[in-house]
């Protein structure tokens, strides 16, 4: 399984890296720090999971999630976010995400802050 970060913090990137560096049969293979770059770097690697951060310069992980989730075959989109308010989750699965994981919660990535 292939994956691409799109998240604007590097000690995140770097800690998702460790991570998944771990798990057997999963590659990163690229990642991205803002909406544009994103968006480009999914369409030309065609990761199978896309974790994605909610805001990012240039807009927010709504935008891109927007523009890939019409692309065939759309990969999986795991949000992860510190906005993790009922309200922003219903909206970001509504528009296609297949997860939503509040970044900063000490079950997610370590608990990382």
């Amino acid at each position: 399984m292939t994956v691409l970060l799109a998240d604007d913090s590097p000690v995140l990137v770097s800690a998702l890296k460790g991570l998944l560096s771990d798990i057997e049969g999963v590659e990163v293979i690229g990642q991205a720090g803002t909406v544009s770059e994103a968006i480009a770097k999914i369409g030309n690697l065609q990761p199978d999971v896309v974790i994605l951060d909610m805001l990012m310069p240039g807009g927010t992980g709504l935008d891109v999630l927007s523009a890939i989730k019409k692309t065939e075959p759309a990969p999986v989109i795991i949000m992860l976010t510190n906005y993790s308010y009922g309200q922003v989750r219903d909206r970001c699965l509504r528009a296609g995400a297949d997860a939503f994981f509040d970044k900063w919660h000490p079950q997610a990535v370590g608990g990382l802050k």
